[in-house]
């Protein structure tokens, strides 16, 4: 089983990720790792401000991994905003029988009462280089996220009124 876990910046996918590990015991890759394997070693142009190409270049090199992954019979959890609403595209039928895409977004509201809180948490589960909150940033990724996931058919779990990682981690377990 793989499990992807998208959506916009700053909403805890890497928290729920780690908190999936710890309850299927499947490791699991951030994206963001890897996007800086390639700017470190210089395989890509792109910079950590390219998010929206970055997506691009990146997940193709994802989904390979994915496949030798479905291939080798393993399990794997894959985390960050790099992957796109369209990415059942680079899977025949076959892989897609054994992955589960979660896309987490958080509503105007939600970002704009809790701004505080996302730069609370921003280093929670990692150490991230410093990392100004945009608010109208974060409110357009998670409208264009919650929007692509309606026209691509992905399950979207939106946050709008409070945030609990367990209680996401619960509703992704029981609907794998």
């Amino acid at each position: 089983m793989i499990i992807l876990i998208g959506g916009s910046s700053h909403v805890g996918k890497t928290l729920i990720s780690q908190k999936l590990m710890e309850k299927t015991g499947f490791p699991y890759l951030s994206l963001d790792h890897l996007k800086m394997m390639f700017i470190r070693k210089g395989l890509t142009e792109l910079t950590v401000n390219d998010d929206y190409k970055m997506r691009y270049f990146l997940f193709p090199y994802a989904a390979e991994m994915i496949k030798v992954a479905i291939e080798n019979g393993q399990n794997m959890i894959v985390e960050g905003c790099y992957i796109p609403s369209e990415w059942k595209r680079e899977f025949s039928e076959e892989y897609l029988k054994h992955i589960r895409a979660f896309f987490i977004t958080m509503s105007e509201n939600y970002l704009i009462e809790n701004a505080e809180k996302l730069s609370e948490y921003a280093n929670v589960i990692e150490s991230r280089v410093y990392d100004e909150i945009d608010i109208p940033r974060l409110i357009n990724c998670s409208r264009e996220f919650r929007e692509e996931c309606e026209s691509f058919g992905n399950k979207n779990i939106d946050i709008d009124a409070e945030y609990d990682a367990d209680k996401i981690v619960k509703e992704i377990l029981d609907a794998i």
